[in-house]
């Protein structure tokens, strides 16, 4: 396996992961900090992803029914084009996924796609890993290639199902059922929407939670109207049922399962059969990177973050952590929006204390004075979440407030978030600095 290895010499500033957090970060720091260096020439933002590209990963309930639902060239955007706008040399995309941090010795270590690797040394890094999801439909767990076989595979079983079982309900697992219901079953008349539940429907769909209500999240009045929309799709759900065991093993999770039949036994002892079944619950950070017994994660597998100045403080100086994959915040796109602005602005202060730092590391207790404090991140803590119910409905919170289904499919309901995405992923959203 061949190896190389950046020059230490050259700043880099690492960025781990291409989506929402990864992405974001690297644009602010292109705009707003490098430009700002006394030796700007210097710095090189690396940004490394297993995917070439990036994705509105909200939308996935919907898109993984077909590739119709979506203007794919949206849905999917090239990483690498999306930096072209940048001076040349300022920016370098690795497609590939880190293997090991060595925060002792500051480089972190990437394996490409033909299993050449490269060790990184880093001025800073930030890591930006996400989470991935139980089932292979709902994100890029491994690269577009890959989510896109997993869809075709689930696309081809789906006309032939009579019987779907959703294991999950938080919001991924209630906005995949109002989709299929609604594409299986068909949307109810203006007649029928006063009515309970379709007297026939084509395909018998349950959602399984072991909670003892569906989007915990939320109250539960909130709740109970999202289960009187599904079951109008001709969706049921069953609380306190979690899920002990399935059949074959792996089904719904591994590439070749994503579509198997499978029986499913409950905690309770009793089982249930689909022609198709969806794990739509939990998530595991992408840190198997990090090394179990460097103290820097959590129990649950995250990194340990400070939560107001979003500093990896036991990894040295300059090393961040955002999105899922840190520990300051429950996970929450809307959430990690707000947190952009303060990683970059403790990150500009940081690069510059450092230029100023007379010690070979540069850290920033070098005692530089730089303009401004350090920016503190505050959770929100308010209910807010909005859940689609297909492509007619759906109910939620913003900041503690309840809304009404046109304002859910206003928002996000019409296209999950792309009217958003493209002045995210082109960096037009963060031309103003933070």
């Amino acid at each position: 396996m061949a190896q190389t290895a950046s020059a230490p010499c050259r700043k880099n500033i690492v960025i781990l992961g291409g989506s929402y957090g990864g992405v974001s970060t690297a644009h602010n720091v292109l705009k707003h900090t490098i430009p700002k260096l006394s030796n700007k020439e210097t710095y090189q933002i690396i940004l490394v992803s297993p995917s070439s590209h990036t994705i509105c990963r909200p939308a996935t309930p919907r898109a993984l029914i077909s590739d119709s639902m979506f203007d794919q060239e949206r849905l999917f955007v090239s990483i690498p084009q999306a930096f072209e706008q940048y001076p040349q040399g300022t920016f370098r995309f690795i497609n590939g996924a880190a293997t090991n941090l060595d925060h002792t010795n500051r480089s972190v270590t990437i394996i490409m796609p033909n299993n050449q690797t490269e060790k990184l040394h880093y001025h800073a890094l930030v890591i930006a890993t996400g989470a991935s999801t139980s089932s292979p439909l709902f994100g890029l767990n491994h690269d577009e290639e890959t989510l896109r076989n997993n869809w075709k595979a689930f696309r081809t079983a789906l006309p032939a199902a009579r019987s779907i079982i959703i294991a999950g309900g938080g919001p991924t697992g209630i906005e995949t059922a109002g989709e299929l219901g609604e594409y299986l079953n068909g949307r109810p008349s203006w007649f029928s929407s006063f009515l309970s539940s379709p007297s026939n429907p084509k395909v018998n769909i349950t959602v399984l939670t072991s909670a003892s209500k569906i989007l915990p999240q939320l109250r539960d009045n909130i709740g109970w109207q999202a289960e009187h929309f599904l079951k109008q799709l001709g969706v049921t759900v069953h609380v306190n049922a979690r899920v002990k065991a399935v059949s074959p093993t792996g089904a719904g999770v591994e590439a070749d399962k994503v579509a198997a039949k499978t029986t499913v036994t409950l905690e309770d002892g009793r089982t249930m059969d689909a022609d198709l079944y969806i794990p739509a619950f939990g998530t595991a950070a992408n840190t198997g990177f990090v090394d179990k017994e460097s103290g820097l994660l959590n129990e649950d597998g995250r990194v340990k973050t400070n939560a107001s100045t979003l500093r990896v403080d036991g990894a040295g100086p300059r090393v961040y952590a955002v999105g899922d994959v840190a520990s300051y915040s429950r996970p929450a796109i809307h959430l990690l929006m707000e947190a952009i602005p303060v990683l970059c602005t403790n990150i500009k202060h940081d690069l510059l204390a450092a230029e100023g730092g007379g010690e070979e590391d540069g850290s920033r207790e070098a005692g530089v004075k730089v303009e401004g404090k350090d920016r503190l991140y505050t959770e929100d803590m308010r209910e807010t979440q909005l859940v689609p119910i297909g492509t007619w409905k759906g109910v939620g919170s913003v900041m503690g407030w309840r809304v009404p289904a046109l304002f859910v499919w206003a928002i996000k309901g019409r296209d999950y978030w792309l009217w958003t995405t493209g002045a995210l992923w082109s960096g037009k959203q963060w031309s103003k600095e933070p």
